[in-house]
């Protein structure tokens, strides 16, 4: 691992989510602090990633001293329960860039798009969190089974957020771990990339795609 790599929390990093992105994290060489609302699934899951990754840096903790330990702080929990899940770790997010993974799915209609009155789970962490938290919202359109496996992922993530600079942290990230991301302008826009997890939702299960359907931005950036 390299030491000049920032440590990242996942926050609610023992759902399957979760533990795709503490995945690919630890084996693109990044210190990866796993967080749960108890202290024991953490560590039983970080106990369960070095299995799986010998030379993997990752260890687990209760996630308000997940969020406090690391540098850039990425959360994967149910929209139910993100409002409580901000509260605990209010405080250790403050001056970090937090990456929001939320989406606002209302079971049992999840094929749905149900978008909370303020916009989207990403406007709310934004205002939770305040000024001084830079909110990006990102990775809600990529299939956990992907993320858990090996293989090269050929779907794309819309990265958005108030702030330029933490965008392109996120960008970075997401390209260690496998995948091509792209700045998708404020956080207002997470509304749309929201929305389409509903929408993959449907496909997924008209047409039975392996692994989970995603989304390819056509079409190369110019000079």
């Amino acid at each position: 691992m390299s030491d000049n790599k920032p440590v990242i929390a996942v926050i609610g990093g023992t759902g399957d989510l979760g533990t795709g992105l503490v995945f690919r994290w630890s084996r693109a060489g990044y210190h990866v602090i796993i967080g749960s609302r108890k202290a024991e699934s953490a560590l039983e899951a970080a106990t369960a990633m070095k299995a799986r990754l010998p030379d993997a840096s990752v260890e687990g903790m209760e996630n308000g001293a997940a969020a406090a330990k690391a540098d850039i702080v990425c959360m994967t929990v149910p929209f139910s329960h993100q409002q409580d899940t901000l509260a605990v770790i209010h405080s250790a997010v403050q001056g970090k860039i937090f990456i929001d993974v939320t989406v606002s799915l209302k079971p049992p209609k999840v094929g749905t798009v149900q978008l909370p009155p303020e916009g989207s789970a990403g406007v709310i962490a934004q205002k939770t969190l305040g000024e001084n938290v830079r909110v990006v919202s990102a990775f809600q359109n990529i299939a956990a089974a992907h993320l858990n496996d090996t293989h090269d992922i050929h779907c794309d993530v819309l990265v958005t957020g108030d702030d330029v600079d933490a965008r392109e942290v996120v960008v970075q990230l997401a390209q260690a771990a496998g995948m091509k991301a792209w700045h998708a302008g404020p956080i207002a826009n997470s509304a749309a990339t929201e929305a389409l997890t509903s929408v993959l939702i449907t496909l997924n299960k008209r047409y039975k795609i392996a692994g989970g359907a995603g989304i390819v931005i056509t079409g190369e950036p110019g000079v």
